[in-house]
């Protein structure tokens, strides 16, 4: 056989080979004129499975007729989707079906020209790529959310715990800049001792569990005045290698305005607590100047008694009045003790969490309402628990809650014709907590009135302003208790409140 023979017979094996591995190919291989129509002059069996069309129905159509209209003009306008190596385009762009839907396609390439340069054709190397692109769209609008969210989003790596991203909320509420180049560390936003008590305990939990919730209060040091706190640590794990944790999100949110809120709410509580016992001592006003009166009448007989013995020369020694001023002192003390109970009841104070033993605190109650136990023929009845139950509370409020409770009890007995009246007042424990009830046996509520018992200004007293109860479920709500009512509507009320014991917050 000839030379050239040879050579042309290898040339045809070349390309019968060539046309073999076109054929076999997965990508979709097409050549097309290199008009602007773009018209398929040869494709290889691929395109069935890319595109749903068979080669003998596609050869011969234009291409750029099947373009998305947004993406037709990506080569001529030089769109971000395309990229340029080499002589070579590559274009990531929509492309229709044949059923009528457009799939996204990225292709390669090149066009061919003679040894003058003009354009031959146009031989492209397509593959479908609509899976990867509707995936990164979701993780781009994922992005766009997680960079519009008002919660602080931050990235941290597992080991350096650098943080590696920080959203716009987060660079605000830092009070950092986006410009800033300086690298952040989480040892740089919390103090040594909340970030191994509370932040690092978060991140292992999370490694571990995949997920951490709960409250890491956070005061940027950037952003003097603003609080924000951890809520949520979620793990990241490499799956394409050892499944080791690679990084955490980690959620967090500014709280500021909340915290403000809050306060401003504590301190309206306050106001409307303090206005509620100076108005309760109004009501009782009565009975306190009788029970003032009692020990100053006494304090006055006594000198009178004595100063009439000593003009009567009954009394010749000093020591003869020892007794009487004794009982001088005493019934001194008892008016001292009645002011000093009603001053320290009225008084306006901050909130103050103390533990203190709430028996003791029922008796100190009844106590300041002894004169009015008295005139209304009201016996107070104790049934507490002997363990001597302490809660951690606000001293003041909660005397004022046991205050409300048992004038209702003394209140409820009206024209009541039992006597005498008993108002008992129970302390318990229950698993983690403390109950207190004060019964009555007057006439009942009616379900009409329990069901407004506790909203404000809902009172059936005649001169009452209906914030007594409305407060008191309040106070013991702020306390993370419960507040509520039993009655059979005929004979009898109970009023019970649930406290935590201290510590059991």
């Amino acid at each position: 056989m000839r030379p050239l023979e040879q050579e042309l017979k290898r040339c045809l094996q070349e390309a019968d080979r060539y046309r073999l591995l076109a054929e076999q190919s997965t990508d979709m291989i097409s050549r097309h004129t290199p008009t602007p129509e773009w018209t398929f002059i040869d494709v290889n069996p691929a395109i069935e499975r890319v595109l749903g069309y068979r080669p003998e129905e596609i050869i011969g159509t234009p291409g750029y007729d099947l373009f998305h209209p947004d993406d037709a003009d990506n080569l001529k306008k030089r769109a971000e989707s395309v990229r340029y190596r080499r002589g070579m385009y590559t274009n990531v762009y929509r492309f229709q079906h044949r059923d009528g839907h457009y799939i996204w396609l990225e292709t390669t390439s090149r066009t061919i020209r003679d040894e003058d340069g003009t354009p031959q054709e146009i031989i492209c190397v397509s593959r479908d790529v609509t899976e990867r692109e509707l995936a990164q769209q979701a993780t781009r609008r994922l992005a766009r959310v997680v960079e519009a969210s008002s919660d602080m989003i931050l990235f941290c790596n597992h080991r350096s715990l650098q943080l590696t991203y920080m959203n716009e909320t987060a660079y605000r509420t830092l009070g950092a800049e986006r410009e800033n180049l300086a690298v952040f560390y989480l040892n740089q936003l919390f103090p040594q001792e909340i970030l191994h008590t509370l932040v690092e305990p978060a991140l292992q939990h999370a490694a571990l569990y995949g997920t951490w919730y709960g409250s890491i209060p956070l005061y940027p040091a950037g952003n003097p005045g603003r609080v924000a706190e951890i809520r949520e640590v979620i793990a990241h794990r490499n799956r394409a290698e050892n499944m080791q944790v690679e990084y955490y999100s980690i959620i967090a949110r500014d709280i500021t305005l909340k915290r403000q809120a809050e306060e401003k709410a504590k301190r309206q509580q306050l106001e409307m607590a303090h206005m509620s016992r100076v108005l309760s001592v109004g009501e009782m006003a009565t009975e306190l100047a009788h029970e003032l009166n009692q020990p100053l009448a006494t304090i006055i007989n006594y000198c009178n008694g004595t100063f009439r013995r000593l003009d009567d020369g009954q009394i010749t020694e000093v020591s003869q009045v020892t007794r009487a001023m004794e009982l001088i002192s005493t019934q001194a003390r008892r008016a001292s003790e009645i002011i000093k109970r009603m001053r320290h009841f009225v008084r306006r104070t901050e909130f103050q969490r103390v533990a203190f033993p709430i028996n003791e605190t029922c008796v100190e109650v009844t106590r300041f309402l002894n004169q009015e136990a008295i005139d209304h023929d009201i016996r107070f009845e104790f049934e507490l628990d002997e363990s001597n139950p302490v809660i951690e509370a606000d001293r003041l409020q909660i005397e004022q809650v046991l205050l409300n409770l048992i004038r209702n009890a003394i209140e409820a007995y009206g024209e009541c014709q039992l006597h005498p009246r008993p108002v008992k007042i129970c302390t318990r424990i229950e698993g983690r907590r403390l109950l207190v009830t004060v019964a009555d046996r007057g006439p009942g509520i009616s379900e009409a009135q329990q069901a407004t018992l506790f909203e404000p200004f809902s009172t059936s007293k005649e001169n009452g302003l209906g914030m007594g109860l409305s407060i008191s479920h309040t106070i013991i709500e702020s306390h993370s208790g419960r507040l509520w009512v039993e009655s059979d509507h005929e004979q009898g009320t109970r009023f019970h409140f649930q406290l935590p014991l201290k510590g059991q917050v």
